[in-house]
């Protein structure tokens, strides 16, 4: 719950998965059919960390643990391994390495006419471990550029030539201007997972560009951001077959969203916490009861040949929408809500008993699904019909319900 503000972006804007699939271990989300879901990721989230390897590195350091296992379908158990290389004070580099266990473990079978290891000596398994096939090399690269300017840079490199192990490549340029964020991105594919179906996508090359102002607890917020992708997207090797999502194929998208949020404190303690006894969790350490809302508008332009078939998904807001197929530009638009309600009792501070927390949301992601359900409902009335179950779905929003408790 302490990251409560990242859940309810992941709501609103299209975040960075991890993922076992790849070495930097991160895919970007396919932009949903519906704004605002569309708006690629949240910028104003950004942390300027690759993901695997860094988690890797932690863990080294203070967990104790010399080598991570991983698994994938297409490749089965790995171990990684990482090196840090410390190049200067605003320079650090992570090397990372790789080793495809399941199929060593499968070539030694092979070679040993199925009784494995008895019947090979140490100098014939060792010569397994030349085997180029069985390893994966990560490189990633952070430079700080200036105190509010960061360049990140990642190559993964596969031995294993087969249409799942290409090679990677990612750059990524931070800057922080007042009360914003800029990021800029490239990569050569790019991975995109669709988070409905757990499918994995590649596109040969993928550019976006992202202004966010910076989030506030109350007040206007605004997010600003240019895709580019370019090639034909291509399944990842071994996942089910699927359609191609629209927002994938080549063209070129400029998104904007304007949101206003209010916080309200209904109540807050100002009791006395235990003093010398710090909290479990800072963001969990104060009781109150508080309120939120949340409403925006969202704008698409998309060009080229995602445009078409963007629109033909786009049919709950095809009133909000305008396509020109000779120009091959298609413009979306809709509004969005949201409200939560927190009720929270105990400091955190204590060994049981010390946290009852309650948290409730409910989101409306599409303005001008929820106005067309509410006008068919209203019309079934009127006629005295029995309501449509499609126009009561449409009016209902996305409800989410958190309960936590410390044990007695």
């Amino acid at each position: 719950m302490k990251k409560l503000r990242w859940a309810i972006d992941g709501e609103l804007w299209e975040l960075d998965a991890s993922t076992p699939r790849t070495l930097e271990g991160a895919a970007r989300a396919v932009p949903g059919k519906a704004l605002p879901l569309g708006l690629s990721r949240g910028t104003k989230l950004f942390r300027p960390k690759l993901f695997r390897p860094n988690q890797i590195d932690f863990m080294q350091r203070f967990m104790a643990a010399p080598f991570l296992p991983s698994y994938t379908h297409h490749l089965g158990v790995t171990i990684q391994r990482v090196l840090s290389i410390p190049v200067s004070e605003n320079w650090s580099a992570l090397l990372l390495g790789q080793f495809n266990l399941r199929k060593f473990l499968s070539s030694l079978k092979e070679n040993g006419g199925g009784d494995g290891v008895h019947k090979r000596d140490l100098k014939s398994i060792g010569k397994l471990f030349l085997d180029k096939s069985l390893y994966a090399l990560g490189f990633s690269s952070e430079v700080l550029l200036t105190p509010d300017d960061t360049l990140l840079l990642s190559s993964d490199s596969y031995y294993d030539h087969n249409s799942s192990s290409i090679p990677r490549k990612k750059a990524v340029f931070h800057h922080k201007f007042p009360h914003h964020n800029l990021t800029v991105d490239a990569a050569w594919p790019a991975l995109f997972v669709d988070k409905e179906t757990g499918t994995y996508w590649d596109v040969p090359f993928s550019m976006a560009i992202d202004l966010a102002s910076l989030p506030l607890d109350s007040g206007l917020s605004y997010h600003l951001c240019l895709h580019h992708n370019h090639g034909s997207p291509k399944q990842f090797q071994g996942d089910p077959i699927a359609q191609v999502p629209a927002s994938l194929f080549a063209g070129v998208s400029a998104k904007c969203a304007f949101s206003y949020e209010k916080n309200v404190d209904i109540w807050r303690s100002k009791a006395q916490k235990l003093k010398m006894v710090q909290p479990y969790d800072i963001f969990l350490s104060d009781p109150h009861v508080s309120a939120s809302g949340t409403i925006g508008a969202a704008l698409s332009a998309n060009f080229g040949e995602s445009s078409v078939r963007l629109v033909e998904d786009a049919e709950d807001i095809k009133h909000l929408s305008y396509h020109n197929p000779t120009l091959k530009s298609t413009l979306l638009g809709d509004i969005f809500a949201s409200v939560s309600f927190t009720a929270q009792h105990g400091n955190f501070q204590r060994l049981v008993s010390d946290l009852t927390r309650f948290h409730i949301r409910m989101d409306f992601p599409s303005g001008s699904k929820f106005l067309s359900g509410a006008t068919r409902l209203a019309q079934d009335l009127l006629n005295s019909h029995q309501p449509s179950p499609e126009a009561v779905k449409m009016i209902c929003p996305t409800t989410s319900l958190s309960l936590q408790q410390q044990g007695l």
